[in-house]
């Protein structure tokens, strides 16, 4: 069992993307995905994102800090959708969270779940009437365990 420490959730500073971009690409590999399934050029792609969904989509990360060092982090936004969205934004304005990471050593101390926390409040904040993520199978219990519900999400390998 890890020594609990103590972590300070707070909002991240526009400094801080390339490490959530780094977050982001151990959380794939925490999921085993190979190292050559993932681009060669991942930050790059991970900054891009961030910084057009900042101006576009209301993002915002929150990292986790013990002392000096940060050792976790999320992204949430409005949801920019898969098809064309005819719905009212009273009805449905989802927002996604996505990359929540926290480092191994630091793990089952509660820091995911304040993560997901402080990325809730912030879709809460700007008006989003869901919030949606993918689980991995790590994350699945925490996530049932604030409420979310699987969906109806079906899908079919194609390679």
């Amino acid at each position: 069992m890890p020594i609990q420490q103590a972590v300070q959730v707070r909002a991240a500073t526009l400094q801080e993307d390339a490490l959530i971009a780094e977050h982001f690409y151990q959380m794939w590999l925490d999921n085993h995905v190979a190292p050559d399934a993932i681009i060669a050029h991942w930050q790059e792609t991970v900054l891009q994102f961030t910084q057009q969904a900042r101006r576009k989509l209301d993002y915002q990360a929150f990292v986790a800090q013990s002392g000096d060092r940060l050792v976790g982090s999320v992204g949430c936004q409005r949801f920019a959708g898969l098809y064309p969205q005819i719905l009212t934004a009273s009805e449905r304005c989802d927002g996604y969270i996505w990359g929540v990471y926290v480092e191994p050593t630091f793990r089952r101390q509660g820091i995911a779940t304040q993560l997901t926390k402080y990325a809730i409040a912030h879709l809460k904040a700007i008006g989003c009437t869901h919030a949606v993520l993918n689980a991995s199978p790590f994350g699945k219990p925490l996530y049932t365990q604030l409420g979310f519900v699987e969906g109806n999400v079906m899908r079919l390998d194609l390679r």
